[in-house]
């Protein structure tokens, strides 16, 4: 057996909890989260561990937090070697701002090759729908007496605080939202001591209304995505659809939450079965699309919900694939010419060739899963890829090739199980090197922690 004690961890920023993590949580964002190593003190024998058996760790991994954050880092992997003798070599990786940190693991996430360059369905704008027209339904006049009678104690909008509104926004707000302000601005402050003011607003508006102040426009960049779960994702709009299934629009205002974080927002762009002012929620469990809550504003306050059933795309093909041992059996089944994803995951069988769909012309990610392509070299025939994630044997194919597509924005190394993150940091910054990008810096602490107990 190996004498030398191995540990890969990541010590980072942020509010998820991670498998084997030691934490003080912090309620504020940003708070610091760090990995830590097998303890090497133990409990007296015959009790359990407490507190003060693991004081000079929980001391230790509190200077490290602190650090980082006054440091302004967000997240660091590091790996460990820690001899019998209790020479321990430390070496840290990154962080890099082209290199996306690795979810629960130290291994890098995505790679950004391209500065600033965000995924296809991210990039994606609404399309016009000339026959679209407020519902029949729309009646501000109707809206504004509805909610004066339910709130008839609440502090209104002025038209200057409107405007106001409308110009940090850069969109005239509709009719019936400003009838909706006009009636109430929603803004804590007016509430005083009435701790249930804000309750009687969510019933008589049917959300937990958003401040005037705090309305906002729900595009494509308020919809933070990983980019390698964001190149997975299509913006697909049926033909009989009333939303459109984009990522974000500048025509979707947002004015309030349903409780559980899915936003409300007034839809502008509209599918090409849709009304202007419809009202739509967007899943926060959801990358792309809305559903359609409401013809209007009015229809929602008056709980009149829409009566639309269309956007269903179950006779097309799917533009995004998975080919696997429980999906599709072969790339036969996956390829047509609206094909924009292909995942190849876990296989039983031979491996799979890429020429089925070469020359596609809209595909522009592939996944494979570690030995799943039978000729890592057939990639090249895939030229219009933006984002491609293999696993570390083929992509050393490719770079000693010099094979690796020009056209990618980003990349990303499957890697699974404890492998050691070295060199799959190298291959990264053979890639980031490849676009001249930031590479994983690597610094190298020694030291002595003493004979292990």
């Amino acid at each position: 057996m190996d004498p030398t004690s191995t540990r890969h961890r990541r010590l980072g920023c942020g509010a998820r909890r991670r498998p084997g993590l030691r934490t003080r949580p912090h309620p504020r964002p940003g708070s610091v989260e760090a990995w830590s190593l097998p303890l090497r003190r133990v409990a007296p024998s015959g009790r359990a561990a407490q507190a003060v058996d693991m004081r000079d760790e929980a001391e230790a991994v509190e200077r490290v937090r602190h650090g980082l954050a006054d440091a302004g880092v967000d997240d660091l992997s590091f790996t460990a070697e820690t001899a019998p003798t209790g020479k321990t070599t430390l070496r840290l990786l990154g962080p890099s701002p082209a290199v996306e940190p690795g979810i629960g693991t130290p291994h890098p996430g995505a790679l950004l090759l391209v500065e600033g360059a965000v995924p296809h369905p991210w990039r994606c704008l609404p399309e016009s729908a000339p026959g679209a027209v407020p519902a029949p339904s729309a009646d501000p006049g109707l809206l504004e007496r509805t909610l004066r009678e339910r709130l008839p104690d609440a502090i209104g909008a002025t038209e200057a605080e409107i405007a106001t509104a409308e110009a940090r926004l850069g969109v005239t707000l509709p009719e019936e939202l400003k009838a909706l302000y006009r009636v109430t601005r929603s803004r804590r402050q007016d509430w005083g001591d009435d701790h249930e003011a804000a309750e009687r607003a969510c019933r008589a508006v049917g959300c937990e209304l958003f401040a005037l102040d705090g309305l906002d426009i729900a595009d494509a960049p308020s919809r933070h995505c990983r980019w390698e779960f964001a190149a997975h994702e299509a913006v697909i709009t049926p033909p009989d659809a009333a939303v459109q299934g984009l990522v974000g629009s500048p025509g979707w205002i947002a004015f309030g939450d349903n409780g559980g974080g899915d936003r409300l927002a007034v839809d502008l762009t509209p599918g090409p079965h849709g009304h202007v002012g419809q009202i739509i929620m967007l899943s926060h469990e959801e990358k792309t699309g809305a559903e359609l809550l409401a013809d209007c504003l009015t229809d929602l306050v008056l709980d009149r919900p829409s009566g639309h059933h269309g956007g269903r795309s179950d006779d097309q093909p799917p533009a995004v694939a998975h080919v696997n041992i429980r999906s599709l059996r072969s790339i036969e089944a996956a390829a047509h010419p609206g094909l924009e994803v292909l995942s190849l995951g876990v296989w039983d069988d031979e491996p799979f060739s890429l020429a089925p769909v070469t020359g596609l012309p809209r595909l522009r990610t592939l996944t494979a899963y570690p030995g799943t392509l039978a000729d890592p070299l057939e990639v090249t025939k895939l030229t219009g890829l933006e984002f491609l994630e293999l696993g570390p044997q083929e992509w050393r194919v490719l770079l000693d090739a010099g094979a690796v597509p020009r056209s990618l924005l980003a990349a990303a190394i499957t890697v699974h199980g404890n492998q050691d993150p070295l060199p799959i940091v190298a291959i990264a910054n053979e890639l980031l090197a490849l676009w001249d990008r930031p590479q994983i810096i690597q610094t190298v602490l020694e030291g002595n922690l003493g004979p292990l107990p």
